[in-house]
């Protein structure tokens, strides 16, 4: 264990926040003295105070700031709310204060703990808000949970899993991005084999490492190219004195933002040259943009060394989940008990972090899951972020997202107004008449978009964006009707 990275970091970060706090006191001169903030040089002042003050990481959890959605054309207020509550994570509801007029599917969207706070998936959510009843992990900070709450590793985010689930009830869907996908598959096989009654009607992986021996990474390189031994040895140090979590052992937030800020280092220098260029001529729009996000990848939370190093043992080193030698608490994990929840899995094209074809593997592994409830999207032009966040999100991978999950949703039999008792026919009259050929009844799905269903075996077929065909042994169901799609 590195016992002098945290104390050096922190010792660092105090030093530099009275330069902040000043650079941060210069802007807000500049703006009350705005005949002297506007001219050439104020602008120059402010652009190398902005990114002074960036020049940090924030241990605390932003904002979500998501006050209303707009749900059935009008707007209406969203109330956040703690539904459940452990030592290292909340279970967050966004409730809205005006219910629709339908019930709406209940989604848990299970945000990873790889460095970053859960609103990294705001925009995520903001979009789902409108058509769904949305819960989060919303992950705390190990630095802040004392040592006397025990241990948080890769099989407790497993039973947070099952058990934020199983408080939502039965019939939710389960929406996992990135890193969060391998405990998610695993929650599922493990409530399936138990025939548990909240299983979810549909879980959405997206992005997400679950076979990393395809198309592996630099990501995937790095992770492999050292014993574990290395990684505990180097990488985990201990919260210091000052936080509720001192002596914990922890793989530090800033460790984890330094290693993905030199995979692009040239991306984001260039990112700061433009942001300190537009404000400086005068052109805040870009500026804002860029600093907006900053802000938002930023914020550091750390991981518990314990979850940290089993990640990387069992999903990158080892290939415990695709080689079928997962455990957690001791049973083994097995997709192919899934069987009634429908599977999706999302891809980037250009996806540096979780290659195609790693999330794809799920696909497979859930070997006992029906063809038609299986679906597969490859999302072009967007990288890891992109699938997940940004106008590709909303406007093509979404829907697909939103399709899945209304055309699994748990729902009564509904029965036609327009339906008549059948009466029974007379012996005597039954002999007259003709038998008829009986009438195939078919329940169609509509949308605009295509999309890949992949089979247990491989094959593929192209149907209706995230709906589902089959021909089933029970009385026929009016059609369902989906809302429109988001614009």
């Amino acid at each position: 264990m590195n016992l002098f990275a945290y104390p050096t970091y922190q010792a660092f970060a105090d030093i530099m926040l009275p330069m902040r706090h000043g650079a941060s006191l210069v802007n807000h001169s500049l703006d009350a003295w705005a005949a002297f903030g506007e001219t050439s040089h104020g602008r120059s002042i402010r652009a190398a105070c902005e990114l002074l003050t960036l020049a940090g990481l924030t241990p605390v959890r932003p904002p979500f700031e998501i006050d209303s959605v707009i749900c059935e054309g009008k707007s209406v207020p969203v109330v956040e709310e703690v539904a459940a509550h452990t030592p290292f994570c909340s279970l967050l509801h966004f409730r809205k204060e005006t219910q629709p007029s339908a019930p709406q599917p209940r989604v848990l969207v299970i945000a990873p703990m790889s460095g970053h706070f859960a609103t990294l998936l705001r925009g995520t959510v903001r979009t789902m808000l409108a058509e769904h009843d949305v819960y989060i992990t919303d992950w705390h900070n190990p630095r802040d949970v004392p040592l006397s709450q025990g241990r948080f590793g890769f099989d407790e985010f497993v039973q947070h899993v099952i058990d934020f689930t199983e408080t939502i009830g039965p019939g939710a869907h389960l929406l996992a991005v990135c890193q969060p996908t391998v405990a998610a598959l695993a929650a599922v096989a493990l409530m399936a084999a138990d025939d548990h009654p909240a299983q979810p009607a549909s879980m959405t992986l997206m992005a997400g490492p679950l076979d990393t021996r395809i198309n592996p990474t630099r990501v995937n390189e790095l992770a492999k190219s050292k014993p574990i031994e290395w990684f505990e040895q180097n990488l985990i140090s201990a919260v210091p004195f000052g936080f509720a979590g001192a002596h914990r052992r922890v793989y530090p937030g800033f460790v984890q933002l330094t290693a993905f800020m030199a995979m692009n280092l040239n991306r984001h220098l260039d990112s700061f040259e433009t942001m300190h260029y537009e404000r400086a001529k005068g052109d805040p729009a870009k500026a804002d943009t860029i600093h907006t996000f900053y802000e938002e990848y930023f914020a550091t939370m750390d991981l518990t060394a314990d979850f940290y190093l089993e990640t990387v043992d069992t999903v990158f080193q080892r290939h415990a989940l695709p080689l079928h030698a997962l455990e957690v608490r001791g049973r083994l994990v097995e997709p192919s008990k899934i069987r009634r929840t429908a599977l999706l899995t999302v891809e980037g094209e250009k996806d540096d972090i979780c290659a195609v074809g790693q999330t794809l593997a799920a696909q497979d592994m859930c070997d006992k899951l029906r063809p038609y409830l299986k679906t597969h999207h490859v999302q072009t032009g967007v990288g890891h972020y992109g699938v997940f966040n940004g106008h590709r999100w909303e406007r093509h991978i979404y829907p697909r997202v939103r399709a899945v999950i209304y055309d699994n949703e748990p729902r009564a039999v509904l029965v036609s107004s327009r339906a008549r008792t059948i009466q029974p026919v007379p012996a005597a009259a039954a002999a007259e008449v003709t038998p008829a050929a009986p009438a195939a009844t078919a329940v169609v799905d509509v949308d605009g978009d295509a999309a890949t269903s992949v089979g247990s075996n491989g094959s593929s077929a192209t149907s209706s964006a995230g709906s589902t065909a089959a021909i089933k042994p029970q009385a026929p169901r009016a059609p369902r009707r989906r809302p429109p799609a988001t614009q």
